[in-house]
């Protein structure tokens, strides 16, 4: 047995989790009925466990999210959801609230949810020592720290490999919660995404040195080129977020992935998929061909810009340059095919984005490996030459997508017995699990034995509207029989849904109880950022020997409204990314205009910028 390596996915319901698992997810993440951190994207039990039935059919696992932070009036109705996702079969419950520890919570393995900012080998090894079974990363680690961590634990480590990038530490942002005046959180499932937003930057003379600018929205997170180096360092589960992104974007995005590990297992002993069957893809996928704000590895290998400052929408993929512009005929010089109904976007001499869609199409000539293609947009347009065009909805693409974009089968082998009043069919599935079927029906020897025998490897072999694919057949029987094509038809359709039925209780999560203990915690007093919102994360801590313990802001927004807790502790660093960086000097001109104290403008709303140039890290700060 190697290394199992997962593919992780999104579920925004069963629909987008059925076609993460035709398309190779080894295993889903999907937001319970309620306490998610997409609270536009929960599920009930019974769509749930429908889910989870599926997903089991081919060993997959489902996870489901319970990662927010509680009220004392909601933790009865926690510990009951817990149960109910237990009893459906439910693999494992990501959490961020410690207090949940403090219930009769059922034997159900707990995940580490990113939002218990888990970025710092002590705190990783005290929450393995409570008695998580998994570790989700934070965005922000590199790939250094995930070999540092693996050295220090057993735990299993999950990390992001694609998706939205939040630009302030996962659960230590209250931004969303200050600007909402506690009605919107981050940490309760609502944050109203103020990183996406517009700012000015002016710093302490008044000088406005950056005008509505996107300037905390980050670009999207591709760890795509570094996925073996992950693999090296201690990562089993890779992760790609988008629990409401569509329905494209997950079938594009999981089967990139599954593409990308399979070259890797197949290529590297030690190394196997986590969950069975092979997929078969009827596209090409490409992650730029659905939602993304173009691409960054973040902090994975080191700090580099990173920033989306002109749109926090998506760009799609970049297909060309203009050569000519006049009204609404644009030429354009590109690799890529373009048709009717294609989405265009460029950015004009302000830097906004201007798009428009393509109404007619046609090529002109081939220059090399590139071609013009004179388009007819649907509207005037004024694009100087040489701009670069993005397309932000591939027609094509999208449509093929819409239709049957992979099948997944798993491998069965049949042997075909002979018995005292009939026959038996015996089905072993690639995992070695079987399930038998017998008929009774008089046994005559077949009058013409090949035909006979092609018959039955022909009924046999169908496996259509089923998860699986008849591999091989072996008929052990004395003499060749007739059996009638209704007869064999009935025992293939009977031994697979039995197989079927095995399977999934076989996947059928084992126990994952958490036996409560008193190690100390590694701090002795904690501040708000420790998200302390209910009696039971306070017995929590206590009971792991911390002293002192502050409310989180969610409870008590005194902190962040008096500025002794940052609304945001970013790694990402706004001077840096303006090439203003104070200690990494290298080929910036650095601007006095920069040097003194910054600050953030919204809507009349101040908000004054901190920088630890020691930790690297930038800090945001409700004005008084």
């Amino acid at each position: 047995m190697g290394t199992k390596i997962e593919l992780l996915s999104p579920a925004k319901n069963y629909e987008q989790g059925k076609a993460a698992i035709n398309h190779g997810a080894d295993a889903l993440y999907i937001g319970a009925p309620a306490f998610g951190a997409r609270v536009n994207a929960s599920n009930s039990i019974e769509e749930i466990e429908s889910l989870v039935k599926y997903a089991h059919l081919y060993g997959s696992k489902l996870f489901a999210t319970v990662n927010t932070l509680l009220f004392d009036n909601e933790i009865e109705q926690a510990e009951k959801m817990l149960w109910q996702l237990y009893e459906v079969g439910v693999d494992a419950a990501i959490i961020q609230d410690l207090g949940l520890l403090e219930l009769n919570l059922p034997p159900i393995e707990l995940h580490a949810s990113t939002q218990t900012h888990n970025i710092d080998v002590k705190r990783i090894k005290f929450l393995e020592q409570t008695g998580f079974k998994r570790i989700i990363l934070a965005r922000e680690t590199s790939l250094k720290q995930m070999e540092e961590i693996r050295k220090s634990t057993t735990i299993d480590l999950e990390a992001f490999v694609q998706g939205a990038l939040c630009v302030c530490y996962s659960g230590q942002c209250y931004m969303s919660l200050y600007l909402s005046d506690g009605d919107r959180s981050g940490n309760r499932g609502s944050c109203t995404q103020p990183c996406r937003s517009s700012y000015d930057l002016i710093n302490d003379d008044g000088k406005l040195l950056r005008k509505n600018e996107h300037l905390l929205s980050l670009k999207d997170y591709s760890a795509a080129q570094h996925i073996e180096n992950m693999i090296d360092a201690g990562i089993t589960s890779f992760k790609i977020e988008g629990r409401l992104k569509d329905l494209s974007y997950v079938k594009n995005n999981t089967a990139y992935y599954r593409k990308l590990l399979d070259n890797i297992i197949n290529r590297r002993e030690g190394l196997q998929s986590s969950s069975s069957g092979k997929t078969t893809f009827h596209f090409i996928p490409d992650p730029t061909k659905t939602f993304n704000r173009t691409f960054t590895d973040y902090f994975l290998i080191d700090r580099h810009p990173m920033a989306s400052l002109a749109t926090q929408k998506s760009v799609g993929k970049n297909i060309g340059t203009i050569v000519s512009s006049k009204g609404n005929k644009i030429t354009i010089r590109t690799k890529e095919s373009i048709v009717a109904g294609d989405g265009m976007l460029y950015f004009d001499e302000k830097k906004e984005t201007v798009g428009f869609l393509v109404n007619h199409v046609r090529e002109k000539k081939n220059i090399g490996e590139f071609h013009t293609i004179e388009i007819t947009a649907n509207k005037s347009l004024t694009i100087t030459n040489g701009t670069t065009i993005w397309r932000n909805n591939d027609y094509s693409f999208e449509k093929m997508l819409q239709g049957d974009s992979a099948e997944r089968l798993i491998d069965v082998f049949f042997s075909l017995n002979e018995s005292d009043n009939g026959f038996e069919l015996v089905a072993e599935d690639e995992d070695g699990i079987v399930a038998s079927e017998s008929i009774e029906i008089a046994k005559d020897k077949a009058n013409n034995a090949e035909k006979a025998l092609d018959n039955i490897r022909k009924q046999l072999s169908k496996s259509g509207g089923t998860s699986f694919k008849i591999s091989n057949i072996k008929i052990n029987t004395s003499i060749t029989y007739f059996i009638p094509s209704s007869q064999l038809n009935e025992l293939r359709r009977k031994v697979l849904d039995t197989l079927a039925e095995k399977r999934i209780k076989f996947h059928h999560p084992k126990s994952g109880k958490i036996s409560p203990n008193d190690i100390s915690y590694y701090e002795s007093d904690i501040d708000g950022r420790a998200n302390v919102t209910n009696a039971k994360s306070r017995l929590f801590y206590k009971r792991h020997k911390v002293k002192s313990i502050e409310s989180g802001p969610d409870t008590d927004s005194t902190s962040i409204k008096n500025g002794t807790i940052p609304l945001m502790t970013c790694k990402y660093c706004l001077r840096y990314e303006l090439k203003q960086c104070l200690r990494h000097k290298c080929n910036n001109i650095i601007s006095p205009e920069y040097q003194s104290n910054l600050t953030l403008v919204n809507n009349g709303k101040r908000f004054r910028l901190e920088f630890d140039c020691k930790k690297c890290e930038m800090k945001i700060y409700a004005t008084k």
